[in-house]
This record gives C-alpha cells, sequence and structure tokens, in this order.
C-alpha cells in the first residue's frame, strides 16, 4: 500500500516521462510537490524497491517499469479523467451513416491520428464468424470461387485459381476433408488450423499429390481474415524515441506485416477494457510496446475488437478513452 505522497511521486513520474520520455530526477518533482529532493529520493527508492520504478543506467533519474504502468492505469488515473479530449471528430464520422465496414476503417484511421500510434481493428465479422460449409464453385478454365458460409449466416467468397490439370475428384476428396477439419472453427483462426492440419492430419496425405491447390486454399482464407482486418498508423511508431534502433524499427515493421499481429488484438474472456504492457505480449516484436483493447458489440450481436499499440511509455490518459468512447459508438452500428 503506497503512501499519498508516494502515489503523487509515481503518477508525476508516469505522466512527466510519457510526455519528455527523458528519466525524472527528484529536482523536477520538488518543484511540483514542495519537499526537498532528498525526501524525493528516497520516496523514489521505495518505489523502486516495490518494483513500480527503474533507475536508468544514463541518468541518476527514474523510469516507470511495466508494474508502475499498470499501478498508475489501475489506481492513479481517475474516472472520466479523459487529458482534455475533444471527442468532436469522432462525433462528425459517426453522423455520416456510411456502411459499416467504412465506419470501422475510417474510424481506425482517425484513431491512430488522434493518437499517433498504430491502431487496429478486428471486424465482427472475423470475431465471431465460423465455419460451417465449403464450396467450391468451377466458374472457367482454372478459376473457381470458394464460398465459406458461417454461422451467422454471412457466405464469404474469394476467388481462387487452381493449378492446370487439377482433378476434380481429387479437389472434391479435398473439399470434403476441408469441410470435416474446418467445421465450426473461427474464421480468423482457419489459416493457422490448416498450417497445423498440414503437419498433422489428413491434409499431410493430400500434399504428396498437389501442394498446390492446399496453398491456394491457404492462400483465399489469409484473406478471407484479412478482408475483415484493419490496421491504420503502423509509420507512427517510427517517430518514438524508443524505436531510433534500425534492427528494432525492421523488426517491428515486419511484425505488422504479418497475419500474426491477430493474435495480438484477440481479446480476453472478460470481453472488457485489456491492456498488456512490455513483456505481457509474449511476442518479441512487442517487448517495448503496450496493446489496449476495448471489444464493441453491433446492434445484431456480432462482437469485434479495436486497440492501439504504442511505446510502453504510451499516453495512456488519452488512449483508453477515446478507445472506449470510439467502442461506444461502434456499439450503435
Amino acid at each position: 500500500m503506497l503512501t499519498e505522497r508516494q502515489n503523487k511521486v509515481l503518477k508525476l513520474i508516469v505522466e512527466m516521462f510519457v510526455k519528455t520520455a527523458e528519466p525524472v530526477g527528484s529536482r523536477n518533482l520538488s518543484k511540483y510537490l514542495g519537499v526537498s529532493p532528498a525526501t524525493i529520493r528516497n520516496e523514489m527508492a521505495d518505489l523502486e524497491e516495490g518494483g513500480l520504478l527503474e533507475k536508468t543506467h544514463s541518468s541518476s533519474g527514474r523510469v516507470p517499469s511495466e508494474k508502475g504502468y499498470h499501478y498508475y492505469v489501475e489506481t492513479l488515473m481517475l474516472e472520466g479523467d479523459t487529458a482534455d479530449l475533444d471527442m468532436t471528430l469522432i462525433d462528425d464520422l459517426f453522423d455520416q451513416n456510411m456502411a459499416r465496414d467504412e465506419t470501422i476503417e475510417r474510424a481506425i484511421h482517425l484513431l491512430s491520428q488522434l493518437t499517433n500510434y498504430t491502431s487496429m481493428a478486428l471486424g465482427p465479422t472475423a470475431s465471431n464468424s465460423k465455419v460451417k460449409k465449403i464450396e467450391l464453385i468451377p466458374l472457367y478454365a482454372d478459376l473457381s470461387v470458394l464460398l465459406v458460409v458461417t454461422n451467422l449466416g454471412h457466405v464469404e467468397s474469394k476467388n481462387i485459381t487452381l493449378p492446370k490439370g487439377t482433378d476434380p475428384q481429387e479437389l472434391a476428396g479435398i473439399i470434403r476433408i476441408l469441410n470435416d477439419i474446418l467445421y465450426d472453427v473461427p474464421i480468423q483462426q482457419v489459416s493457422n488450423k490448416l498450417r497445423y492440419d498440414i503437419n498433422h492430419n489428413k491434409i499431410k496425405e493430400l500434399m504428396q499429390y498437389n501442394q498446390q491447390i492446399i496453398e491456394a486454399f491457404l492462400d483465399a482464407f489469409t484473406r478471407f481474415t484479412q478482408s475483415k482486418f484493419y490496421l491504420s498508423g503502423q509509420s507512427n511508431m517510427l517517430y518514438q524515441p524508443e524505436f531510433k534502433d534500425l534492427d528494432r524499427v525492421r523488426e517491428l515493421m515486419n511484425f505488422f506485416e504479418q497475419n500474426d499481429i491477430l493474435k495480438l488484438i484477440e481479446h480476453e474472456d472478460d470481453h472488457g477494457l485489456t491492456i498488456r504492457i512490455g513483456q505481457e505480449n509474449q511476442i518479441k516484436a512487442m517487448k517495448d510496446c503496450s496493446v489496449v483493447m476495448v471489444p464493441y458489440e453491433v446492434d445484431d450481436g456480432e462482437q469485434g475488437t479495436i486497440a492501439v499499440v504504442g511505446p510502453t511509455r504510451m499516453e495512456y490518459r488519452k488512449v483508453i478513452p477515446l478507445l472506449q468512447y470510439l467502442a461506444r459508438h461502434l456499439s450503435k452500428l
């Protein structure tokens, strides 16, 4: 249990470090708190011992630890503290009565502009849809349409180019197996499920006949997921002091370009605000990042997730209220 002064010290250090990206020293804090630097240093030492602050090698100042950020968000941020945000742009966007997918896409782009971080969303269809039936409809030559019927009554379709000379019976066998192993699988997990079963299930037997067919299906299902996933503001991370190192930037940009980023925003079971800071993301490229996620539910009961990715030195006072406000708007679509 922290004292009132320790709470004030930690809150100031978090907010000053978020603003300046520079370690915070006792002299700066003493001006705000009206006590001597020596007293502040003692409080900082106690906070460091409690794992809430860390000391950098290049300065006598302190920076928040991952535990310190969590304490700040969960305890020190006051309810209704919106960092003087103006929500007018969000209100204006939702007054335009656009189609749902276009609204989500533009909302995510606006969110990245308002936060100067990377924003993303998993649309309602991708979040809840499960495969019920797969069909392949020949069009002409080697072009067919892959149809996926979901539990929500949606029919997703993608053109698929098959290798020349594909045996119709062999293709029918693949469709039967796909229906067998993908029944009730969430649509955003299909690609991973297929790649796993290629090595561990019946699909492996078919690979020896025509690997190109399987790769065509994998590509089609990957594009299913991508069509329901929205990403904006990846380059914003380049302007954060934490990512001046070229190798770290390259690693992060590669991560954004991969489908694995979908795993980042698969939501927790409690369906509430979720904050993952630093190592909690369990992904090497995200070790210096925070992810803040909020679910939303549209009026037909489908759920999606919106999220912001930024450095651990994220402006939480701004990001969290923006996400929650945006989620409430999306829930009215």
